[in-house]
């Protein structure tokens, strides 16, 4: 191969070196392709620099304009040394090497004197495709942001049980870095027995999917360290967690000076994270309680679909629930409903209605109207109020009678225009032991679509209901017009645009010919 790289690509008639000096531009990293020189003999005496990126400079300022120059003259100390030696060594074994801390120095004026670098080097079309990684620099920034802000960083990997700390760690737990980082179980047993609960509240916000933003206590001899510790955690494909990453910072000086108000700020933001805790268990018992399926379901004469989205603030998980099941005589029971309020006890008073709905199902009490009296009876009994849309589904005659209880009405789609069902008079659960829940009954066809919804999906902040409401409309006969297997799954984007501030649960069932 010539000095110049001047054999051309394949069946491309560029020079090599043009095509290599064109990739290299594009890297935003320290790149340089270098070119054996021989002499008359073949034996290897410099090298040229065929293609370098023009992104990240040398130690001089320079970019592409080191291209066609030789490396003896660009970097006359490098002769002779330990990466003259690692090219010399690819270049003979065909095999990659790496030079872990080149120490660079430099005589001339305004140049920094000592630079110490990471060097990989990779045989690639005849020569050497050399990539710089400046670590000095990068190390003293992130030393001095350390002991600048009393900060460390340390990552645990939660399959091999290794950890790794920054020295801004070991100087904060006054330990030899010799050592190593110190022991989880010793970590543990550091921190102030008061503060435990706020450690495992942390843990349990990591575990929902959060980021966890706490202060804790530890004692090293005689002294007590405040530490602020920010935690995130990383997954793998099936979701399972395989790393946590934390950041900690000293803030003994900061506590110790805090004022009465501040103190107040960080009780209200464990109180915060205590509601963290009890969303992550309400969480769990609606999913325990009802399961959304991935799928749509198949009832007799209808498909079904159900969809599901928590609201985005974690303290504000609701007891929105729905229930759809194929009954012995071969009718359809088809409801939902929404808890008032929020939290574990939202959810708790959900599981009781849903399961109460169930076992009178169980017994044969198929009637919407009587079933509704009897969950508005409950609903006094447990101190709770809420709303509820029950149907029931005669798929021979393709009839759905159904009543509410201070719930928005279903709407259905046919032939492409949406509308509300027609809805009878019936007082939210909970108001008035004595409230009657007279039913109506629609007259529905093949192809027809129905969806019932919790207020969610139409009732936002500063938004209008009846605007919600017409573009959910919008929505519903878009997906209605496409037909098809399609229809149900489509009906999910609905729920890109609920309160974000609240549950939304979504009930759709498309009427089998």
């Amino acid at each position: 191969m010539a000095e110049d790289g001047s054999r051309a690509g394949p069946g491309t008639g560029v020079p090599v070196a043009a095509l290599v000096q064109e990739v290299l531009a594009a890297i935003p990293a320290g790149c340089t392709w270098l070119i054996p020189v021989t002499d008359e003999d073949g034996s290897l005496v410099d090298w040229t620099v065929g293609a370098t990126s023009d992104q990240v400079p040398d130690i001089h300022g320079r970019g592409a304009r080191r291209v066609g120059s030789r490396l003896s003259e660009l970097y006359p100390s490098m002769v002779g040394g330990p990466l003259w030696a690692l090219y010399e060594q690819v270049v003979a074994g065909g095999r990659p090497g790496r030079l872990e801390d080149f120490e660079y120095e430099q005589k001339n004026a305004g140049v920094v004197a000592h630079s110490r670098f990471a060097v990989t080097v990779h045989p690639v079309l005849g020569g050497l495709l050399v990539w710089w990684q400046r670590s000095d620099e990068n190390e003293r920034r992130l030393a001095n942001t350390e002991l600048l802000g009393s900060l460390g960083w340390a990552e645990y990997d939660l399959v091999s049980g290794r950890s790794d700390w920054s020295p801004g760690m070991y100087r904060i737990f006054d330990r030899d870095p010799e050592l190593g980082p110190l022991p989880r179980a010793e970590q543990g047993a550091a921190m102030l027995p008061e503060d435990r609960g706020i450690a495992e509240t942390a843990w349990q916000t990591l575990d929902s999917g959060g980021r966890s933003d706490v202060t804790v206590r530890f004692r090293f001899g005689p002294a007590v360290k405040h530490l602020r510790i920010l935690s995130d955690i990383a997954r793998d494909a099936g979701g399972a967690p395989v790393k946590i990453y934390a950041v900690v910072q000293d803030v003994t000086a900061r506590e110790s000076s805090r004022t009465a108000l501040q103190q107040l700020g960080d009780r209200l933001r464990n109180r915060e994270m205590t509601a963290l805790a009890e969303h992550r268990l309400a969480a769990q018992l609606q999913n325990m309680i009802q399961p959304v399926p991935r799928d749509t379901i198949g009832l007799h004469g209808l498909e079904a679909m159900v969809g599901y989205l928590p609201a985005e603030s974690a303290v504000r998980v609701g007891g929105d629930w729905y229930h759809a099941e194929t009954l012995p005589g071969g009718d359809v029971l088809l409801a939902i409903g929404d808890v008032a309020g929020h939290g574990l006890q939202a959810a708790s008073g959900m599981a009781h209605l849903r399961f109460a709905l169930v076992a009178w199902l169980s017994i044969g009490i198929h009637d919407p109207g009587v079933l509704l009296g009897h969950l508005n009876r409950l609903s006094l009994q447990l101190r709770l109020t809420g709303t509820a849309v029950v149907g029931r589904y005669d798929p021979r005659r393709r009839e759905l009678t159904w009543a509410r209880a201070g719930h928005l009405p279903p709407l259905l789609c046919r032939s492409g225009a949406s509308a509300e069902l027609p809805w009878p008079p019936g007082l939210l659960l909970g108001a008035d032991g004595g409230a009657a829940y007279p039913v109506v009954t629609a007259a529905l066809q093949p192809g027809d679509v129905v969806l019932l919804y919790t207020d969610g999906l139409v009732e936002r902040r500063h938004e209008g209901t009846g605007e919600l409401l017409h573009r959910v409309k919008e929505k519903l006969s878009a997906a209605a017009a496409e037909g098809g297997d399609e229809v149900l799954p489509t009906l999910r984007g609905l729920l890109q645009t609920a309160n974000p501030d609240d549950d939304t649960c979504l009930l759709a069932v498309r009427v089998l010919a």
